[in-house]
């Protein structure tokens, strides 16, 4: 927007002008007392040269408070005051579209509501500022010139005069307390309330007690009692709304749920600001918050991205504590388990073995790009799943479920010894990743050899001809794109624990377990006791199907789908890798060894597990730290630990110490 000069600004208001024009205008002062200056100062400065010119031209002053009462009696500043900054529907996906419609959609300031003009007249992010600067006699000032005594009809009748913003705090704190009722009201925070409050839910008496407060405050009377037990009943409220979320800890976090109970919580508070609007504000330094407040709220509600962290942070929180648990069983601590983990491992790695032959097999179908990605991803779940259900390891699973187990004991990082403890998970989980990969690799590229030899001697041919199989070494090969595709296979890790973890919270959120056991059809269906073992079964296996199927299906489809959008990215996947490696030397023979493609590819083997365990384990620790809220500065202290660790004793990170 050009520069415009005061004067002009001013001169503007003799014309009669439409309420779009007045609204204009409005939009033009703003940005003219704003300013190009970042910090306050300059536009508190340009406010009171704006009062001193009104105060020296006193016709303008004038034309300014009669063009002052003409907008407000244009707009309802009310719906403003309680509305502005809440979801305009209470629930998180609505509220989503709201504020992408709103980020992409220009506004108009030809319109009667006073929310879209007041986020079209405070529009910058330095307006909070500087209306927190305003000294307490340039908001006197302010006062005297914009006051407006309240003499529309439906003003309320009173001892005392009201003014036309007083008259609106009344009905903002009416409108405002009514939505606190309604959401504490609706069925799902009801049936989620512990019982005690949703017998005597201080809801009930919240408008009748607000009531008390007005009616006492119109009369002239002390409002100190009235006023005190309403505080108390608002504080009773949003007790009993936090009761809410001990019920999701325990049964599923639900998104919508946890934007319904922010909204409640922050319309507690606005309810408090606008109570020291109307009671406590002789200075109007209150008002001068609660608007500053609200330019700031309206930054705020462009942002999608600040929606979904603030709404979906227990989701994520939730989703690390599920996955921590099933971490837990990935962890070796003892040479014992070690060496059990060794042997998981190499179940996994010849169950890949086979894997690898079906992967080929459909290859040789000469399907599709896409069909081709479905089957393959089909091919995978199943086989991942067999691996979870017969108790095998299959090592790129691990890092995604692990970080969340580790993020879990750092709750009490401040003491030292419980950073030591930590490093000493650390050690482990390394230990244990370890273990995976080489009990992967070791048994994968042997079996793949072997089941070629046998496919050879079975129907005459190996599993690979020589030109696929030269393919698969060039593909391998350290000097080609296998390092980024080793990374975005650990992105997709990530994913699928995220996937398992979401599925799980969603499974335990609608009881899907009771319904199994208990629901009528299901048990004449199945029978009490199979339906029982069912519901078992599912409860403690949800999140190992999900993360093992959606993985599946990602490693199929993803590079297919990249493939026909843009960007070619493809899969590697360490244990799958290694045995296609073996399937190529098989159909080879022993004159490979002699091939430098192969050498490379070897070599790159280690690095693909490198960083399909490194990215995967890394982006899910993120989230697993940011879900703890574990500081920067604990975040330093970790790092150092560690390294310390690593530069004191090395071998703890590859082999277990004796017990």
């Amino acid at each position: 927007m050009a520069r415009v000069d005061l004067s002009a600004l001013l001169e503007q208001l003799a014309t009669p002008a439409p309420a779009v024009e007045r609204h204009i205008w409005l939009i033009c002062l703003l940005a003219w007392v704003h300013g190009p200056e970042q910090t306050p100062e300059p536009a508190v400065a340009r406010v009171a040269l704006l009062l001193d010119v009104l105060e020296a031209r006193p016709e303008t002053t004038q034309q300014l408070r009669a063009w002052w009462a003409e907008l407000l009696g244009s707009v309802d500043g009310s719906t403003l005051l309680s509305d502005y900054g809440f979801g305009s529907r209470n629930a998180f996906m609505s509220e989503l579209v709201e504020r992408l419609n709103r980020k992409l959609l220009p506004a108009t300031p030809e319109t009667q509501d006073a929310s879209e003009l007041f986020a079209l007249v405070l529009n910058d992010p330095r307006d909070a500022r500087w209306i927190a600067a305003l000294p307490a006699d340039t908001l006197s000032r302010l006062a005297a010139l914009l006051s407006v005594p309240a003499t529309r009809a439906g003003a309320p009748k009173a001892l005392r005069p009201v003014t036309v913003w007083q008259h609106t705090l009344l009905h903002a704190l009416t409108f405002c307390t009514s939505q606190i009722r309604a959401t504490g009201f609706s069925q799902e925070m009801r049936l989620r309330m512990s019982s005690p409050l949703r017998d005597g839910s201080p809801f009930h008496t919240l408008a009748s007690d607000l009531d008390r407060v007005l009616d006492t405050w119109l009369q002239g009377g002390d409002t100190s009692d009235a006023v005190l037990h309403f505080r108390s009943q608002l504080d009773a409220c949003r007790h009993a709304a936090t009761t809410v979320y001990t019920h999701l800890d325990a049964h599923g976090i639900s998104v919508d749920l946890v934007f319904r109970l922010r909204q409640l919580r922050e319309r507690v508070l606005r309810v408090r600001a606008l109570l020291d609007c109307l009671l406590e504000d002789t200075q109007h330094v209150a008002t001068a918050r609660l608007l500053s407040h609200l330019a700031s709220v309206g930054q705020e509600q462009r942002s999608v991205g600040a929606l979904i962290s603030s709404n979906s942070s227990l989701l994520a929180a939730k989703v690390a504590e599920r996955s921590s648990e099933t971490g837990e069983h990935y962890i070796t601590r003892t040479r014992a388990e070690y060496r059990a983990m060794l042997g998981h491992a190499a179940g996994g790695g010849a169950l890949t073995a086979l894997t690898t032959a079906m992967k080929f097999g459909i290859m040789a179908l000469g399907l599709s790009a896409f069909w081709y990605g479905f089957w393959s991803g089909v091919m995978y779940a199943a086989s991942f799943v067999l691996i979870q259900m017969l108790h095998f390891t299959l090592a790129t699973k691990q890092p995604a479920m692990t970080a969340p187990a580790m993020a879990a004991k750092l709750k009490d990082i401040s003491d030292s010894q419980a950073l030591q403890a930590f490093v000493d998970e650390v050690t482990h989980l390394v230990r244990s990743q370890v273990a995976a990969v080489i009990g992967n690799v070791a048994v994968v590229f042997p079996a793949a050899v072997l089941l070629s030899a046998v496919l050879l001697l079975v129907t005459g041919a190996p599993m690979l001809t020589p030109e696929k199989a030269d393919y698969v070494l060039h593909s391998l090969t350290l000097l080609g794109p296998s390092l980024l595709f080793a990374a975005f296979t650990g992105v997709l890790l990530f994913s699928s624990s995220i996937v398992a973890g979401w599925v799980e919270n969603w499974f335990v959120l609608h009881r899907l377990d009771s319904a199994i056991r208990y629901n009528p059809r299901i048990t004449a269906w199945l029978g009490a006791a199979r339906a029982d073992r069912w519901a078992h079964f599912m409860r403690h296996h949800i999140s190992g199907l999900a993360a093992n199927i959606s993985l599946g299906m990602m490693l199929g489809l993803v590079p297919a789908i990249l493939a026909f959008v843009g960007p070619a990215l493809d899969v590697r996947h360490v244990t799958l890798s290694a045995g296609q490696l073996g399937a190529a030397c098989a159909a080879l023979g022993w004159d490979v060894v002699r091939n430098p493609a192969l050498w490379w590819a070897v070599a790159s083997i280690p690095m693909i597990g490198l960083l399909n365990v490194g990215v995967s384990f890394y982006l899910a620790f993120r989230v697993a730290l940011q879900a703890h809220n574990v500081s920067g500065i604990d975040r330093s202290r970790i790092r150092s630990s560690i390294w310390q660790r690593v530069r004191q004793a090395p071998m703890s990170f590859l082999w277990p110490a004796k017990e």
